[in-house]
């Protein structure tokens, strides 16, 4: 694990309705987020839109277990939508699902690809490599979420792809897709020759 952590500061928030949503983004710069899940009903909070864009730079916030300060007191959540303005890229509003360290979760994290540029298809055999998932979606407990899994590339030959099934997995982490059957072993990667060459 990382040594990366997310704070966001929020506020309860009792005025809803798109009107008020509005409101809150043009005049006050908030973003009107949501949070749920656990043993609490679901609570409508507002987050500061500087705060949460500034997050949102960092691909670790997507896929780590995040402080939420409402009102000051602190609530562990991961994010689990983000809906975004269409021309603007702009966040509109947010969905964070509280965490419980009891109980596992099911997460998108991304899949960093690594030695690309040492890997003995492309530089001994002319291939390419074809990336196919840039991310993928695992079940752990909150405490073994990774940032990030890397698939490592440097002894894939030209031919080869690499599946769910080859991804070499932190401790305590599983990918619910595997135990579906051979089926939904997705493929991830693959080094196959190069067009330059035919």
């Amino acid at each position: 694990m990382s040594a990366v952590s997310f704070t966001l500061n929020a506020q309860a928030r009792t005025d809803e309705g798109k009107g008020a949503s509005r409101r809150l983004r043009r005049l006050e710069a908030k973003l009107p987020a949501v949070i749920y899940g656990g043993k609490e009903p679901a609570q409508s909070i507002t987050l500061e839109l500087r705060e949460l864009v500034k997050a949102l730079e960092n691909e670790a916030f997507y896929s780590h277990v995040l402080t939420i300060n409402i009102d000051g007191k602190p609530q562990q959540a991961v994010i689990k939508a983000l809906q975004r303005h269409p021309a603007k890229n702009q966040p509109l509003h947010a969905d964070f699902l509280r965490v419980d360290a009891a109980h596992k979760l099911v997460m998108r994290v991304p899949l960093h690809f690594l030695n690309q540029d040492t890997c003995v298809g492309v530089k001994n055999e002319g291939g390419a490599i074809s990336i196919n998932a840039n991310d993928v979606e695992i079940s752990c407990m909150p405490a073994n979420l990774p940032e990030f899994i890397a698939v490592d590339l440097k002894d894939v030959h030209v031919g080869t792809t690499l599946h769910l099934s080859s991804i070499v997995l932190p401790t305590g982490v599983e990918i619910p897709a595997l135990a579906l059957g051979q089926d939904y072993d997705q493929p991830i990667a693959n080094v196959h020759k190069s067009t330059a060459d035919a």
